[in-house]
């Protein structure tokens, strides 16, 4: 161990399924200790994400047929299904300095500053879902002032950004990589990226840029302007009565060479259809809600690759790391609350009218002062 700890400490406790009101603020959470192989992370930031609001509703289960609504998100989902073990702590996000070591782990690593990559892999079968994992849903997270994690997904990192402005890259850029890599996405290829105004989407926007793809954004019409200045080529509007004939009319009939949907819902057919022969199509998100009807032919007689994406590689994050030590992606926060408000902040997610990343500050210091932030550069 490093130096003394305390031995209790501020935390967001989620106590069961259901609606905010499962949120609870304690301050005599105990400070876990890490095991063997595992470090202890001060935590200064953690990003909110979907995937809290997801877990505290219920909305993972095969009984919910809809899309994450506002009623669902702020009172819960009307489901038994459940494979959460409560009470837990969320936070997907988190960034600080490492406060601790267990065994195995060389002292040298207290105090480097880190990044968590939130999806922990079984090491006999690394790329497989049922390998994973995930940081804040299967084991506590980072919406509390110390959170434990192994050595192998704290990452350091080296950037002049501030610690809130990195809580807001791990699970949306991380996501938005690992769907364009295994779309094998290109210079010369043109991609559709729904959702284009979220955390996913504005990630896959500078990611795809840095890959020298033409972009075709679609996201609701007032974000227009934000989403064109992260490097989006062509803008089509959420609320275009036939957004088939929108990108047809375009490109001419199959300009689509990769889509990157995190929508799902009804679209999804028309997706398919926009794509070309060859076509890559990937998923990480279903917004729009988890049904959709599609017709097979598409896939079968046009050789389309269909991917879903929710366990980024290792080697993913790696270059998520390089890239922002090389200020080669600009984070977007849009807000930021304390500890105490990570309610508020979900509420705040769900009215789906922000642009950029909503992040908590926890432990405030030298690198997490700040109260609020504009598209921070």
């Amino acid at each position: 161990m490093g130096a003394e700890l305390p031995r209790t400490m501020h935390s967001v406790i989620l106590t069961g399924r259901g609606g905010l009101d499962k949120l609870e603020y304690r301050d005599d959470v105990p400070v876990p200790q890490p095991r063997p192989d595992e470090v202890l992370i001060e935590v200064t930031a953690c990003g909110v994400n979907n995937t809290d609001i997801n877990t505290r509703t219920g909305w993972y289960a095969a009984s919910v047929k809809t899309g994450l609504t506002k009623e669902i998100g702020l009172s819960g989902a009307l489901t038994d299904s459940d494979e959460t073990r409560f009470p837990r702590i969320q936070g997907a996000d988190a960034v600080g300095r490492i406060a601790a070591v267990g065994a195995g782990v060389p002292r040298e690593r207290i105090g480097q500053r880190v990044m968590v990559d939130p999806c922990i892999r079984d090491p006999a079968r690394p790329r497989t879902a049922q390998g994973i994992s995930y940081f804040g849903t299967d084991r506590d997270g980072g919406f509390a002032q110390y959170a434990v994690i192994p050595s192998g997904n704290a990452w350091s990192v080296n950037s002049s950004l501030d610690d809130i402005s990195l809580a807001s890259f791990a699970c949306s850029y991380s996501t938005a990589e690992e769907m364009l890599e295994r779309t094998q996405l290109h210079a010369g290829d043109t991609v559709l990226i729904t959702g284009a105004a979220g955390g996913v989407g504005t990630a896959a926007i500078q990611l795809a840029k840095l890959r020298g793809a033409r972009i075709v954004a679609v996201a609701g019409a007032e974000k227009e302007s934000k989403v064109r200045s992260l490097g989006a080529d062509h803008f089509i509007a959420r609320q275009t009565p036939d957004l088939y004939r929108g990108v047809v009319d375009l490109f001419g009939k199959h300009p689509v060479t990769v889509v990157v949907d995190v929508a799902g819902g009804p679209n999804t057919g028309l997706l398919l259809r926009l794509l070309g022969p060859a076509g890559r199509f990937a998923t990480a998100g279903a917004i729009s809600g988890p049904i959709a009807e599609i017709d097979l032919r598409q896939i079968i007689y046009k050789d389309l690759e269909i991917y879903g994406v929710t366990n980024p590689q290792a080697e993913t994050f790696r270059r998520l790391v390089a890239y922002i030590e090389a200020g080669q992606l600009k984070p977007l926060v849009e807000e930021t609350y304390a500890l105490k408000d990570v309610a508020l902040a979900q509420r705040i997610l769900l009215d789906r009218s922000h642009f950029g990343k909503l992040v908590i500050r926890v432990n405030e210091g030298p690198v997490g002062l700040h109260s609020t932030s504009s598209l921070r550069a």
